[in-house]
């Protein structure tokens, strides 16, 4: 009769495999799992918006470049009234909205000699409306400023630049002589109706030496405005 018997595990296989084990956690713990992404969402918007800003600050400036022009800039003030001189202009190369009308810088010498229609500041640009061959009153002459009623006015509307004459009236008790009516020459420089008291106020241009006579007559109320020929 024969007796089986199991084989014992040997002690230094046992040791073996611990030290595997252990040597395989030891690895692992070193190899640390990826992190986890979190998205943003804050600087998903901060990134776009910039992308956005960039892009529209350079439309900008190409636009800027694009439609810049060549203008005239008043170098030194210019009063009213006053003769425009070469020193007194200068052109500027600028960014300009089309409406304000902005003499061109090619055309700088059509303005040396001509008067400034209003103030030109330091800096200013010259502007088609704000220059004039001429000023009003022009030298030696005056403006009046004579205040009718409808019915001593022409039935023609006036408009600046007609010539007319104010004819002295012999009113509502006087009567009308054989003799000349008085009647000064002037030129009508604006016309501005008053609601209030039914009346006209025509401002007219006269020489120098007849204008106390034109305002004398005019504060009176005897005086009509008699439109001459408009042909030229």
């Amino acid at each position: 009769m024969s007796v089986t018997t199991e084989p014992k595990t040997r002690p230094t296989t046992r040791r073996a495999n611990k030290t595997a084990e252990a040597a395989t956690t030891a690895v692992d713990a070193r190899i640390a799992p990826p992190p986890k992404l979190r998205r943003r969402p804050l600087l998903v918007v901060a990134s776009v918006a910039a992308v956005c800003l960039g892009g529209l600050l350079g439309v900008w400036a190409y636009t800027s470049v694009t439609t810049a022009q060549e203008v005239v800039a008043v170098r030194s003030t210019v009063q009213r009234g006053a003769l425009i001189s070469r020193e007194d202009l200068v052109a500027v190369r600028i960014g300009v909205d089309p409406a304000l009308n902005p003499v061109p810088a090619g055309q700088l010498d059509g303005v040396v000699g001509q008067r400034a229609a209003v103030d030109l500041p330091a800096g200013g640009l010259v502007t088609q409306g704000s220059i004039a061959p001429t000023v009003v009153p022009a030298h030696d002459m005056s403006v009046v400023g004579v205040a009718v009623p409808a019915a001593l006015l022409p039935g023609e509307p006036l408009r600046a630049g007609d010539q007319v004459r104010v004819v002295a009236t012999p009113g509502q008790q006087g009567e009308v002589t054989d003799e000349e009516q008085r009647s000064i020459t002037a030129m009508v420089v604006g016309v501005y109706p008053e609601a209030d008291s039914g009346q006209t106020v025509v401002s007219v241009q006269v020489p120098y030496d007849q204008a106390a006579e034109l305002a004398a007559r005019a504060a009176t109320g005897k005086v009509a405005v008699v439109l001459d020929s408009r042909e030229r």
